[in-house]
């Protein structure tokens, strides 16, 4: 968990630790709390955990909620044996629940960091979107997001690179962060790394090549610039990925 930055390290542990706390605590009221309510109250719990943390602490949490529901909260109490069909199928119940909560609610933090910015943001991925679907070539969907990030990133110079990975360069992630190497950059407080960042297009998750991106010598763009970069990247990997790309000779 070292690789991870302090606020994901933190949300594993409420993950891991959230729901075994608060089923501990509804263990002088199980006798007259439903299983139901009981399940739903560790959800909230789910849910709480997701929104501060990433998917693999919601995860982790529906996964805690769902053991600890068993162990606490269902007879024979203090064991992992489950005799009432009815407690079994609340157990899986709040599990699948709480996978599919989490997910969305973590999906959910991320796009509202996008959404709580200006209208610009949404108008790029609007208007790429668009394009990828209007444009008779992958080139002019590559062409275009790669006047889209010089801009939206204060770009030096963009290219795109088609096919297999070449080296080891810097990395600009899912979540918005950097990595160099296997570590993470504190991008937000040093600064873009040296020499050029990958930004890596997928298309039904094959990995289809990358722009390129040289920062300019101005402040490193926010967050929410950031995860916008990348959901166009994702634009291009999908235009790719239903036309092919078409080069130039």
């Amino acid at each position: 968990m070292t690789g991870y930055p302090l606020r994901d390290r933190l949300a594993l542990l409420a993950g891991l630790a959230g729901p075994f706390l608060v089923a501990l605590a509804l263990v002088p009221f199980r006798t007259d709390l439903s299983r139901t309510n009981a399940a739903l109250i560790l959800v909230v719990v789910v849910v709480a955990v997701a929104a501060i943390g990433s998917r693999m602490a919601g995860a982790l949490a529906a996964l805690s909620a769902a053991v600890w529901f068993d162990f606490f909260l269902t007879r024979p109490y203090q064991t992992f044996d489950i005799t009432a069909s009815a407690d079994i199928e609340t157990a899986v119940i709040l599990l699948v629940v709480g996978v599919i909560v989490s997910q969305l609610g973590a999906r959910a933090h991320r796009l509202e960091v996008i959404t709580v910015t200006d209208a610009g943001y949404l108008a790029r991925i609007h208007e790429t979107a668009d394009l990828a679907q209007s444009a008779k070539s992958s080139d002019t969907v590559v062409d275009h997001v790669r006047s889209e990030l010089t801009e939206l990133l204060g770009l030096r110079a963009c290219r795109f690179e088609y096919g297999t990975l070449m080296g080891k360069p810097s990395r600009l992630q899912q979540d918005g962060s950097v990595a160099v190497g296997r570590k993470r950059w504190d991008v937000d407080s040093w600064g873009w790394p040296e020499g050029e960042i990958e930004l890596r297009a997928y298309g039904n998750g094959h990995y289809l090549g990358r722009f390129m991106l040289t920062p300019g010598q101005g402040p490193v763009p926010p967050l929410q610039a950031r995860l916008v970069a990348v959901t166009l990247a994702h634009q291009t990997g999908a235009a790719l990925d239903t036309a092919g790309p078409v080069q130039d000779g």
